[in-house]
């Protein structure tokens, strides 16, 4: 079973990486390729873009990674309520290759966000409009502030039952098969 997971951020130190990471830790069932969107970097999408350019190689590669896998996990960066750029451009750009951009993949979707609503309305988005694209979500979860809730220097959750509320969501991607 192979696992596709990512921050939807670019950020060096996001906290949505630092998530993942975790995340990646309890799924001792699975084999884990956490993707950066770093190495994703494309022009911003549009109609002009993709008559010039066609269908650029990493968008490709990108869909390609979810297509290959057994499932995906991502936790979701709040950029003023939505997306960030880079998942937003990202994702536009495989859509146009291929509508159902998680071809049928289990999914948990996450997010945080130093504030106490945890990225939640990103978090919404996403669970509402994956299964048009998809992809079907096993389990979410929005972790609320951060930096109380979650350990920096274990890269670990530190209160016990946001902690219990994720190994549960997480594990939805170590019983699909």
């Amino acid at each position: 079973m192979k696992i596709i997971a990512f921050a939807a951020s670019t950020h060096k130190k996001s906290i949505n990486k630092q998530l993942v990471h975790y995340a990646c830790e309890l799924l001792d069932k699975a084999e884990v390729e956490v993707l950066d969107l770093n190495n994703y970097e494309l022009p911003l999408y549009s109609q002009d873009k993709e008559e010039e350019l066609g269908h650029p190689q990493l968008a490709k590669e990108f869909l390609n990674k979810i297509g290959e896998s057994d499932g995906v996990l991502i936790s979701f960066a709040e950029h003023n309520g939505s997306y960030s750029v880079a998942y937003k451009n990202i994702f536009d750009w495989c859509s146009r290759i291929e509508p159902k951009v998680f071809q049928s993949k289990p999914m948990v979707l996450l997010s945080t966000s130093p504030g106490s609503m945890g990225g939640a309305s990103v978090l919404a988005a996403a669970v509402q409009s994956a299964p048009y694209f998809d992809g079907i979500v096993k389990a979410s979860l929005s972790i609320p502030s951060f930096y109380d809730n979650f350990d920096t220097e274990k890269q670990t959750l530190n209160h016990e039952e946001l902690n219990e509320q994720f190994k549960d969501a997480v594990s939805h991607l170590n019983h699909f098969k």
